[in-house]
């Protein structure tokens, strides 16, 4: 663990209570673990469900060894057979390109996902008394995915408070902020984001046309911050009117 964070979570002055995080290995669920760590005791999970992406559970993995916490990674791939339609979860339909908000962009939506991956988180959190699991939606997903709303929240925690002796709640602290707001907070918590991966189309270099990529890209502009991940191609956003020129 580097000895900042060693310092900080060494202090007699913080008590923490225990807590689960659906960590992905992207940006947002990776600043929100910095974030967290400050006062809980974090204990970060992550889903291999076969995903077209799965290079971001390497980056989850790093993530969780720089900051000495356990982390588990839980095989879910057999669940991908009945996770159709989705281009995440299948190789014969292609990622597609564009913006977020673009009608296209819902075929990258892997049914029932965060459904599966947080009542599984759930019971990670009642196996080891944690109260608490959060998870790194934002208010960019709120177009296009469902299980990243407010009201799917909502609904969810009337469950997992009384689908066991323990009651868990489920948390998302950034379900209202923007990409670039989420950016500008790790930026300021110095998160290491060489850590983290974003690209669908789970290249190496990553392609910089995909949702995601674009998104990623826009919220680095945004928090005048450096973005460590190499892109084949990148877009940058025009102030002046907003829309995106991609660069080859």
């Amino acid at each position: 663990m580097d000895t900042e964070y060693k310092h900080k979570l060494g202090s007699p002055l913080f008590k923490k209570s225990k807590a689960v995080i659906v960590l992905s290995g992207g940006m947002d669920s990776s600043t929100l673990l910095y974030d967290l760590i400050q006062k809980w005791e974090m204990f970060p999970i992550s889903f291999n469900y076969k995903q077209r992406h799965k290079i971001e559970l390497e980056y989850a993995k790093k993530t969780a060894k720089k900051l000495g916490l356990v982390h588990k990674v839980i095989d879910i791939s057999n669940v991908n057979q009945v996770m159709e339609g989705s281009s995440l979860t299948r190789k014969d339909i292609e990622v597609p390109e564009g913006h977020y908000e673009e009608e296209n962009m819902k075929l990258t939506v892997v049914p029932n996902r965060n459904m599966i991956m947080l009542s599984i988180a759930t019971a990670y959190a009642v196996s080891i008394d944690a109260r608490t699991v959060f998870f790194g939606a934002h208010a960019g997903d709120h177009a296009v995915y469902p299980d990243c709303r407010q009201d799917f929240i909502d609904k969810l925690t009337q469950v997992t408070q009384i689908a066991n002796y323990v009651p868990v709640k489920i948390k998302a602290p950034y379900i209202n902020l923007t990409k670039g707001q989420i950016a500008a907070i790790g930026k300021t918590l110095k998160v290491d984001y060489s850590l983290t991966h974003t690209c669908y189309k789970g290249q190496i270099i990553a392609c910089g046309k995909c949702g995601a990529c674009q998104e990623r890209l826009e919220a680095f502009q945004f928090a005048k911050h450096i973005d460590p991940l190499k892109y084949v191609s990148k877009i940058k956003l025009e102030k002046k009117h907003e829309t995106l020129r991609q660069e080859n």
